[in-house]
């Protein structure tokens, strides 16, 4: 068959580097973004679009083995150079028609930074270790890049897996949550790619679930915590003037509350009790080595959509500028695994002057990023698919259970836009 892509290109050695992109250049890249799936067809007898034999019947969590012959790093994108800034946003947002204009006050976060943004060069030093940790496991099993918004987009690389012989693909989202835009999201856009790539039946293309409860995931942020309290009180700020704010991306209510399917009953919403059950465990473990009570709050970042639509606060910079009685402030962003764009913005530059504003000593704790325990946790998670770990066998530092190998109907569900085709979960369209 010939595939439907214009271009070969090499996801696992792109270039990051795009400031002498014209604007003509930029355009084309962003029109290689994939229209929205019509469908995603189902074989006979199988319930989940795509999937490789032991996924298909739709089984929560899979315990038997799956050859897989290559992984998909998947992950938002960003752009390259300052003729990139636009062309991505719109890609982000598309479909709603915002003006340039309103785009333009976004676009300061990356134009400041030379048009760049910091994920690109996150993700490329993730795959390398990624890949590199497998090879030193024992697996021959290439790492290919492929993101969401821009190039090099998740076509590029179902296609130049599929060109290179593989498929049978396992698909690693950069997000360790249960959500609509951490999940859901990409399991449409893999059903996208595959439809124009014309890769539906060729390929199987399976999902690793959510691994916000793993150790790799939270060792990071409870080494990062601990330093920073030590460093606070090195700088003479200590006990009930320090504030610890564990931060996370904000969301709509309803996909909160759509985050765990009409199954899930906890108060908060799935989205915000995984994050603390999260908070909760990095907390008792930083306490422990410190052996001291820390003071804490869960705030949420980079807020966007329309003002009608309310989202879940409180906002960092709201939370610092109301603060009293405080001398310090360290940041922990809980709910991100790399220094992209919004943590580098949202909190480097915008809580930071916030909090110097007050006159607040300042720290933000580092991401996971290519901390040697994430990098194992990832492999660990291929691992797993590909030696069918039962569940019962699959650790995990909370009292959720480990994440979903294929997504029930109606788990990371939306209520903001209509259903689309999918990948890696119960399909409910017909």
């Amino acid at each position: 068959m010939s595939l439907n892509i214009e271009e070969h290109i090499d996801t696992r050695n792109y270039s990051i580097d795009g400031a002498d992109r014209t604007d003509a250049q930029a355009a084309q890249i962003q029109s290689r973004k994939p229209a929205p799936a019509t469908h995603a067809p189902l074989r006979e007898g199988e319930r989940v679009a795509a999937a490789s034999r032991a996924n298909a019947p739709g089984g929560r969590w899979v315990s038997d083995p799956t050859p897989y012959d290559a992984v998909i790093l998947s992950s938002f994108g960003g752009p390259q150079g300052q003729a990139d800034v636009i062309p991505f946003l719109q890609n982000v947002t598309g479909g709603r028609g915002i003006p340039v204009s309103r785009l333009e006050a976004v676009a300061v976060h990356y134009r400041t930074n030379g048009g760049v943004s910091p994920l690109n060069v996150c993700n490329r030093d993730l795959r390398v270790a990624l890949e590199n940790e497998l090879t030193s496991r024992g697996h021959n099993i290439p790492v290919y890049l492929g993101n969401r918004n821009w190039a090099p987009y998740i076509t590029d690389a179902l296609g130049q897996a599929y060109r290179e012989g593989k498929r049978t693909i396992l698909a690693l989202p950069t997000s360790a949550y249960s959500g609509y835009s951490s999940c859901r999201q990409y399991r449409e856009d893999y059903a996208d790619a595959l439809e124009a790539t014309e890769l539906f039946g060729e390929v199987t293309v399976d999902k690793v679930g959510a691994f916000f409860n793993r150790e790799g995931f939270i060792l990071p942020f409870v080494e990062g915590l601990v330093n920073a309290v030590r460093e606070m009180w090195e700088r003479g700020v200590e006990g009930e003037v320090l504030e610890v704010l564990f931060s996370t991306h904000s969301i709509p209510l309803s996909d909160n509350a759509g985050a765990g399917g009409t199954e899930y009953s906890g108060e908060q919403g799935l989205y915000v009790d995984q994050h603390l059950a999260v908070i909760r465990e990095v907390l008792k473990r930083a306490e422990q080595e410190l052996e001291a009570k820390l003071h804490w709050q869960l705030v949420y970042q980079s807020r966007s959509g329309p003002p009608h639509v309310p989202w879940l606060d409180p906002d960092v910079n709201d939370v610092i500028n109301e603060l009293e009685g405080k001398r310090g402030v360290i940041v922990v962003p809980v709910g991100f695994i790399s220094d992209h764009m919004e943590v580098y913005w949202d909190l480097d530059v915008e809580a930071q002057e916030t909090a110097q504003e007050r006159g607040l000593e300042f720290i933000r704790v580092a991401t996971p990023g290519t901390h040697p325990t994430f990098v194992a946790l990832l492999a660990d998670l291929i691992e797993e698919r590909i030696n069918g770990t039962d569940v019962s066998e699959r650790p995990h530092l909370t009292d959720f259970a480990p994440g979903f190998d294929v997504c029930p109907a109606g788990h990371c569900a939306t209520s903001r836009m209509a259903e689309r085709p999918a990948i890696a979960g119960i399909q409910t369209l017909e």
